[in-house]
């Protein structure tokens, strides 16, 4: 114990000693008329005197001291004191009470001491309990009364004015967050609720109000400047009409993770609204025995699995205990970082990393070999679309052949399930990048049925919040006073969330049977123009007054929309036990094709300019030349978009 806590419990000692004989002075002097013990006008008489001075001034504090100790009493940090403290100070003052009246009616009667009234020892108990109790919890109460003064004769300066929805176990976590911060910077207004009988009651002195189709005129009443949306166990459907009517008031938005995050990293994880949190959507239900049945005890290689796919990926698989992941990846910083991360909140799971190119067969048969894994995810792709306009051969050697390195690998070393993520791009594909992954997908098709590894493709769309992803750079411009910059007005795209995503990939691995494509329920095209309204909505702004959006005209290889079947998938289409996740009906290879990709590796090696017309004969929906108008400005400089699978 240092000298500082040595001292601070010999000051607390010192301190319940005097409260425990000014408690009995107190009580005496209220018993027997109200003076004060000693004083010229006392009516106490001598014989109370000598019962107090001589016998219980001396076995008060003896006993309050031993009590105290052995109930740690002196061992609480009061600063953080909660009602449970203040439960144990009420406990430890009546035992000693007890132990006193036990005191007085087996050693000081028998002696024939003044017989006093039971009661005082009653009175002086109360008395204690209220002295003791404020000398520990009474700091935080005074420091509470004089920031809430503060608070009042400031009113709003410095102070955001904050509004809470949802007056739960969550919403009184989230509001006693704020309210024990050293520095509050945020006074809690009100709190909203749909629970009718919550309606004008308080929660630690907080009104509670109904209607939540009302914020808008809550907030302007009451001047609130930040809103906190506390309802994690609400329903994405159900949350995002809150988000939306929040948005239209200016103010700050925040929102409480759901609890499965906040059970990690606690009630200060109070984020940011952000743009995923307007995907309105059903709860994605898992069959955790279907993943588990080809996950648990396995060896799962991840291809890619630095990337922002394949690290939630990583993050999925660990909860249905692998026997080991492997983490290949070309870029060594994502997989370090992922690592750290792993290591940290999956530490029984076992992560290794292995640094290469999956279009280097000798390299994949290298990994493969090594760690023989039953279950491969493959998520390596150049993905950047007009990156990939003026780099077709590179596009070709990764999203290609990179897919048939390993595919090949995987079928060589008898791996059990192999999966290919494709896009949308992949369809009907207009642009270099989706041409690439709909020979990856023909690669994958073509590999099934030729040995026991089950080959299969999962479809889907665009991936909010995916490395490159349009959010980063419209924050930037956000950040930077504008303008946004909007490719065109009426471009869509099928947007889910990085979570979504990667749990329905792990459940359609557990669907199929070799050759099958699966498709993921991507919801309805959202607009590209709203979504970048809402995020300025969501910075704080005005769309077209505080922030202006400029279009910037589609690019070479660009739709107004995507699709996620070609028209012969459609025909024949399944619906799987998870209605989120269709089988598309497999569109038959022509039967050159094994042929048409070998030219294609010789043409990537030696004859790069033939690179592009072997892709149309190989895919004829690819339509890349039609695509590229005289507009398309050779030699203009990239932009990320992010809008590839």
């Amino acid at each position: 114990m240092n000298k500082e806590r040595i001292g601070s419990v010999a000051l607390y000692i010192v301190c319940d000693i005097l409260f425990v004989e000014l408690a009995f002075l107190i009580a005496m002097g209220l018993w027997f008329g109200g003076s004060i013990p000693g004083s010229r006008t006392t009516v106490v008489p001598p014989e109370a005197w000598v019962w107090w001075s001589q016998y219980m001034a001396f076995a008060a504090p003896i006993i309050s001291v031993v009590v105290f100790w052995l109930m740690h009493m002196y061992d609480n940090i009061w600063k953080y004191a909660t009602m449970d403290e203040v439960l144990k100070i009420f406990l430890a003052t009546a035992c000693i009470f007890i132990l006193l009246y036990l005191y007085d009616t087996f050693v000081l009667q028998p002696k024939q001491i003044m017989v006093l009234a039971r009661r005082l020892l009653f009175v002086a108990w109360m008395l204690d309990t209220m002295l003791f109790g404020f000398s520990r919890v009474g700091y935080r109460a005074l420091r509470r009364l004089v920031v809430y003064i503060g608070h009042i004769m400031t009113n709003k300066a410095g102070c955001k004015r904050v509004m809470i929805i949802g007056a739960g176990f969550t919403g009184h976590k989230v509001l006693q967050e704020l309210t024990s911060r050293k520095i509050r910077d945020r006074i809690p207004v009100v709190m909203l609720d749909k629970d009718q009988s919550k309606k004008n009651t308080h929660m630690k002195g907080v009104r509670i109000l109904t209607g939540m189709d009302q914020i808008a005129e809550i907030v302007d009443k009451l001047k609130i400047d930040e809103i906190i949306i506390a309802l994690p166990n609400q329903a994405a459907s159900d949350i995002q009409p809150i988000v939306s009517q929040c948005m239209n008031t200016g103010c700050m938005l925040k929102i409480m993770p759901p609890m499965s995050d906040v059970s990690e990293g606690g009630y200060n994880q109070i984020r940011d609204v952000n743009i995923t949190d307007l995907l309105s959507r059903e709860e994605i239900k898992l069959e955790n025995k279907n993943i588990s049945d080809y996950l648990c005890n396995r060896v799962v290689l991840i291809t890619g699995g630095g990337g922002s796919i394949g690290s939630e990926l990583c993050r999925q698989i660990a909860r249905f205990g692998p026997k080991l992941i492997v983490i290949f990846d070309f870029y060594e910083n994502g997989a370090y970082e992922l690592v750290t991360e792993m290591e940290a909140w999956h530490g029984k799971v076992p992560v290794v990393v292995r640094i290469g190119s999956c279009a280097d067969s000798e390299r994949m048969n290298e990994v493969f070999a090594e760690f023989r894994p039953n279950v491969v995810f493959h998520a390596a792709a150049h993905k950047h679309v007009h990156f990939m306009e003026d780099c077709a051969v590179e596009a070709v050697k990764n999203n290609v052949f990179g897919t048939l390195e390993a595919a090949t690998a995987a079928s060589r070393h008898g791996t059990e399930r192999f999966v290919l993520l494709s896009t949308d791009k992949a369809v009907n594909p207009p642009n270099i990048y989706g041409a690439t992954k709909r020979l990856s997908e023909m690669v994958v098709q073509s590999m099934s049925g030729k040995s026991q590894t089950k080959f299969m493709t999962v479809r889907f769309g665009n991936v909010l919040g995916s490395n490159g992803s349009i959010i980063p750079k419209w924050k930037w411009q956000i950040a930077n006073g504008g303008p946004v910059t909007v490719t065109h007005p009426e471009m869509r795209r099928f947007f889910m969330t990085v979570p979504e995503a990667c749990s329905l990939v792990l459940q359609a691995a557990g669907l199929g049977k070799t050759g099958r494509t699966f498709v993921l329920d991507m919801g309805e095209q959202v607009s590209i123009l709203e979504l970048a309204q809402n995020l300025i909505r969501l910075s704080g702004f005005r769309p077209g007054v505080d922030i202006t959006i400029e279009y910037t005209g589609l690019r070479p290889g660009e739709k107004i929309s995507e699709e996620l079947m070609l028209p012969e998938e459609r025909e024949g289409m399944q619906v799987t036990a998870n209605k989120k996740i269709f089988v598309a009906k497999p569109v038959p290879l022509d039967p050159d094709f094994e042929k048409d990709i070998r030219r294609l590796k010789e043409a990537v090696a030696h004859d790069s300019s033939s690179v592009t017309r072997l892709l149309k004969k190989i895919e004829p929906r690819f339509t890349w030349e039609e695509a590229r108008p005289e507009s398309a400005r050779k030699g203009a400089q990239p932009e990320i978009v992010g809008f590839g699978g």
